[in-house]
């Protein structure tokens, strides 16, 4: 099979299973795609681990990197940074595989200003009242961060739904379908 671009964003609402997707997807398909690893200013959750999941820095590290100009994009949400790299989207590339970014809303507007030309694939949840019970469900974020990430969430998906923002929208409701879908939208027949 080959993909339809060497660079894709995923984007969608914090708990819309943007992760869960893209886990399988490198599980199934292990020498194809590549993660560009962002950097973040959070701590770890239980499980993560630096270098793997995101590249855990202190924040003025991020800030000053950010000024000298090596992010393509960068975000702050609940007091934490967030930000993609040029190295780390360069490092997957030259490696020959396909880079695939997990970005928010914000950050997909900045790429869109730059030379990648990646295709944009929105992962939603059926509806705000599923992801409000999944962002509950994980239990790691204080009921403060649960309603920031909701309101972020609304605005992330008015963005989703406008024409023309997206190269295609998946919606989560079902695993299996919107997993069939996510490769519909990589792969070209």
């Amino acid at each position: 099979m080959q993909t339809a671009s060497r660079i894709f964003v995923i984007s969608g609402p914090s708990g819309s299973g943007k992760s869960t997707l893209l886990k399988r997807l490198f599980a199934e398909y292990p020498d194809t795609f590549g993660f560009s690893i962002s950097h973040t200013t959070r701590k770890p959750r239980p499980g993560e681990s630096n270098g793997k999941d995101y590249h855990f820095v202190a924040k003025e590290r991020m800030e000053a990197e950010i000024a000298a100009g090596k992010f393509i994009e960068s975000a702050t949400f609940s007091g934490n940074m967030y930000g993609t790299s040029i190295k780390a989207v360069e490092d997957v590339v030259e490696s020959g595989k396909v880079c695939m970014l997990d970005i928010d809303m914000q950050g997909v507007k900045l790429v869109k200003q730059t030379q990648l030309n990646p295709r944009y694939i929105f992962v939603r949840p059926p509806s705000l009242e599923v992801l409000e019970q999944r962002l509950r469900g994980r239990g790691t974020e204080t009921e403060e961060a649960v309603k920031a990430r909701l309101e972020a969430s609304k605005r992330e998906w008015e963005y989703g739904e406008t024409p023309g923002a997206y190269d295609r929208v998946v919606v989560n409701d079902d695993l299996e379908t919107a997993y069939n879908a996510l490769k519909d939208a990589i792969f070209v027949a």
